[in-house]
């Protein structure tokens, strides 16, 4: 999934894979979370807000369940799993 980075409220980085559905945000503090179920036209807005921080927080957080995931598992085909291993 490509991720763009942002600087929005706590959000840095936003990404969407419209063959699943699934929204993802990467957080200030390097956590992620992903949303499943997302329409396209719901990324569509929250890519063009002019306050994605406001918009996430109104339309997505609050409307779906997320599910937390590791932020370091979107850099370059990285197991996610090494993290925990060293």
């Amino acid at each position: 999934m490509e991720m763009t980075k942002i600087n929005a409220g706590k959000l840095r980085a936003i990404g969407y894979d419209a063959s699943k559905r699934i929204l993802r945000i990467e957080l200030e503090d390097g956590s992620a979370l992903e949303y499943n179920g997302v329409g396209e036209s719901i990324w569509r807005n929250f890519k063009s807000a002019s306050s994605q921080w406001s918009y996430y927080r109104d339309n997505i957080e609050e409307e779906f369940a997320a599910t937390r995931v590791s932020a370091k598992s979107t850099s370059g085909g990285k197991n996610p799993l090494d993290d925990l291993f060293k």
